[in-house]
């Protein structure tokens, strides 16, 4: 149906009818930039959720992401930053193919709807002028006509009556003459005006009317065709980009299977693995025999009793007593302060970070070798001289890195060597088991801390002690405050027995004491589980020698051991 043949009388309806449909397709363009203001305000936060969750850059992050967990769930963070910026992806396409088309499209529909109703009642204006006319005409012919009838009867009633001179009745007729001629001339406008007004407005209802409401028929048609295309955009746009946010999701979903339990529970014997083996049995103390004892012997063995019954409230502290507040601090640069197996890796990961830098600085020295050489060979190109100073700063730091690889190397092959494995476990432990019960707590087979917190390795035979001498002695260490205080505290402890050093030891860390093979010395402290025993050789000089060094006397085979009462 064609809006010029159907509705040629509808033209102010047809008026507000394509505003209404031009404030539609405002409405539309209005609700999809609403919608793409939300879709870039959920990207946003959705950006901002997946940063507020990623790991920060610190040592205990970056420890937890070992995990497959942790890993899980920073890939589950990346994909949703990546997810957020395929919502980003539908708001500028929404803004470029919707809303700019769309707001380009209403200033060009505007400017034709203004054309067509202007044309529109240009047209009406014209046929309403010329009915205007046609009036005017109708009405001077009906006026002349009605001016001739009168002069017809005038003439009519001059001509009857006798008394009236001829010449007043030859002018009436004359009069009348030019009347109907007047109406003549009129009726003959007037039937020409008509015929004229006809063919204009069969022109205005039929051609000119049709064409302009064929235009704006085909106007808001193609608005129409705009609106349900820019419809199936806003659709397109969100299923373009369905692809990608699976495979988002499916990023998300493989992170989440890739956890694995078993990996994890054994990343946690991996970082926290110390590499020491349990303590051995506790022997049976027989105290009995000090009830045989003279009373000078029970006087010692009271106070021996008093200063083993000091730590017994602190027992777990003291089996480890070395290691308070352990973590203050980034510790020393051989990591002498962490368990062996811990310590391993710590080495390992730092001659790993070494080698890294070296073959950096061989690359940067191998480039700026090939450099110097393209100059020597075309002087033009630059100075080589100029090359000279940055290849002698990469030597020197080649030559700092390598020193610093050997330096943990030696330490690595150190504590490889001093790390237990399982047949020196069982080997250990029967030989300690062969120990008589003199020589208390000797049996454990773990590794024990030295007084300056750094761990060190009982030695599993006595041969194995000679050759290991010179290697024996406890990394160096500072001594924490706690150590101290300690000491301090316990300064004045009474001798309850003597030693006999079997290999010289020499004592160069802080608490401990240098002694000579042979040398003897006063016992004042036991070995309480830690491979250390507390020695005196006078009043002010007293400190911590490895147990296996010396052969500890107690009870009543004391060489020169002094009572305090």
């Amino acid at each position: 149906m064609s809006w010029g043949s159907e509705l040629w009388d509808q033209f102010d309806n047809l008026e507000k009818h394509t505003q209404w449909g031009i404030d539609f397709l405002e409405k539309y363009a209005k609700f999809v930039k609403e919608r793409s203001e939300i879709e870039i305000n959920y990207a946003k936060q959705i950006r901002n959720l997946s940063k507020k969750y990623q790991p920060k850059k610190t040592s205990r992050e970056e420890e937890e992401n070992k995990y497959t967990f942790c890993k899980a769930f920073l890939t589950t963070l990346n994909e949703l930053n990546d997810y957020a910026g395929q919502h980003e992806v539908i708001a500028e396409n929404l803004t470029s193919q919707i809303i700019t088309e769309l707001s380009r499209y209403l200033q060009d529909l505007k400017t034709d709807r203004k054309s067509h109703f202007h044309d529109g009642r240009k047209a009406q204006q014209h046929i309403e002028s010329l009915w205007k006319q046609l009036e005017s005409c109708k009405r001077k012919f009906e006026r002349d006509c009605k001016e001739a009838d009168k002069a017809q009867q005038y003439f009519d009633k001059m001509d009857a009556d006798i008394n009236v001179t001829k010449a007043d009745v030859e002018k009436a007729r004359q009069h009348a003459q030019v009347r109907h001629q007047m109406a003549a001339d009129s009726k003959s406008d007037y039937s020409s005006y008509l015929h004229k007004f006809n063919q204009e407005q069969n022109e205005h209802y039929y051609t000119v009317i049709p064409n302009i409401f064929q235009k704006l028929q085909d106007m808001e048609e193609k608005r129409i065709e705009r609106l349900g295309a820019c419809m199936r955009t806003f659709a397109d746009v969100d299923r373009q980009v369905i692809p990608i946010v699976g495979k988002c999701l499916d990023g998300m979903s493989k992170a989440a299977e890739a956890i694995e339990a078993k990996t994890d529970s054994k990343q946690v014997v991996e970082s926290y693995k110390s590499g020491f083996e349990p303590p051995g049995d506790v022997e049976f103390e027989d105290y009995e025999q000090a009830m045989k004892r003279a009373v000078s012997e029970s006087s010692l063995n009271n106070s021996r009793g008093e200063v083993r019954e000091r730590p017994t409230g602190k027992s777990k502290g003291k089996l480890w007593p070395f290691i308070k507040n352990k973590n203050k601090g980034s510790g020393p640069e051989d990591f002498s302060h962490l368990p062996p197996e811990q310590r391993r890796k710590k080495l390992q990961g730092k001659l790993d970070e070494l080698n890294k830098d070296i073959q950096k600085e061989t690359d940067q020295r191998d480039a700026l070798t090939k450099m110097k050489d393209v100059y020597v060979k075309n002087p033009q190109m630059g100075d080589a001289a100029s090359l000279d100073p940055r290849l002698a700063e990469l030597g020197q730091n080649i030559e700092k890195l390598q020193f610093e690889v050997q330096k943990f190397e030696g330490w690595l092959a150190e504590v490889e060597e001093r790390m237990p494995s399982k047949s020196d476990t069982h080997r250990r432990s029967g030989l300690y088991e062969s120990h008589s019960s003199g020589a208390v707590n000797n049996n454990c087979a773990q590794d024990r801390e030295s007084p300056d917190g750094s761990y060190t390795e009982e030695q599993n035979s006595e041969i194995h002690e000679k050759a290991n001498v010179a290697n024996a002695k406890p990394p160096p260490v500072a001594v924490t405050p706690e150590f101290d205080d300690e000491f301090d505290d316990e300064e004045s402890l009474p001798t309850i027995g003597n030693c006999k050093a079997l290999y010289p030891f020499d004592g160069h860390n802080e608490g401990t004491i240098s002694v000579a093979e042979g040398e003897l010395l006063y016992v004042i402290e036991e070995d309480k589980g830690d491979g250390w025993t507390r020695v005196r050789r006078n009043q002010d000089e007293e400190g911590y020698v490895p147990t296996s060094y010396v052969e500890v006397f107690l009870g009543t085979n004391a060489k020169g051991a002094m009572t305090y009462i």
